[in-house]
């Protein structure tokens, strides 16, 4: 590759900020779209974060709103809790944890966004984050600076729908982790995640009977409420039952119709 060819890479400095957050000892990396760009228009995952049915002016548009593209290390964090809200950021690759902390000062996962998923939803209302976005593996967003987009669903219906069923799907999650934590044993808990995870993976074109489980035990427990150890042993169970089968962080389900009947479905 020649020099005039290669992608502009900077570390992201306080100016930057907004696309995606730098610390003294974990830099956000911040990719010049002049130099390196997927389109909107020929993104592999364009359905899943945007409108379909646009016309080639609106996508131009649409393509236009990506000012910059963001690559995290597994660990490090896209925005923290408190921090002013500028943008959404819509996956490309990879996967991150919202996360917000207990009064006991424990760390409680509030979602898991994967490839295509959009994240920063929590900072519309009050026009700062609530949670802290950290990526569990190596990730890409693309960045959508959040004042553009309102400029642009004015004039472009579809992309204020699309916005609408966003906001509309995040408070439905909200509402069914409620439900999982207020209402589910330990148990059902474990088979509504390994299943909804395969769902998916089956959405973005991946197999939904084996995939690899990004969160720990820790972090999973942390998110359905329930302990490590309770975690472990239900791992252990569901593979003595012959529900799964586990090696390192595989997962693969070997009867799924078992574990909708864990959770009461297909009775």
């Amino acid at each position: 590759m020649s020099s005039e060819s290669k992608p502009t890479v900077r570390t992201a400095t306080s100016a930057s900020l907004p696309a995606g957050r730098a610390t003294a000892d974990a830099p956000a990396v911040v990719i010049s779209i002049r130099d390196l760009r997927t389109h909107c228009a020929t993104c592999s995952i364009r359905e899943l974060c945007l409108p379909v049915g646009l016309d080639a002016d609106e996508m131009k548009q649409v393509d236009a709103l990506v000012a910059t593209r963001t690559r995290l290390k597994r660990g490090e964090t896209l925005y923290r809790a408190g921090e002013p809200f500028h943008a959404l950021y819509a996956i490309r690759l990879g996967s991150i944890k919202s996360t917000l902390l207990a009064e006991d000062g424990r760390e409680q996962v509030a979602g898991y966004h994967m490839q295509g998923d959009l994240v920063g939803l929590d900072g519309i209302g009050a026009g700062h984050h609530e949670c802290d976005a950290i990526a569990v593996e190596d990730a890409e967003v693309c960045v959508l600076p959040f004042d553009r987009i309102e400029e642009l669903a004015r004039g472009v219906p579809a992309l204020q729908h699309n916005l609408h069923r966003f906001l509309s799907k995040e408070i439905s999650r909200d509402h069914n982790l409620m439900l999982v934590l207020g209402s589910m044993r330990a148990e059902e808990r474990l088979a509504l995640f390994l299943l909804n995870l395969a769902e998916r993976h089956r959405r973005r074109g991946y197999s939904s009977t084996e995939y690899v489980l990004r969160l720990t035990r820790k972090e999973i427990g942390a998110y359905l409420g329930l302990k490590l150890e309770t975690v472990s042993r239900l791992f252990s169970r569901f593979q003595e039952e012959g529900l799964i089968r586990v090696q390192g962080r595989s997962v693969k389900l070997l009867d799924p119709a078992a574990l909708k009947r864990v959770i009461g479905l297909h009775r």
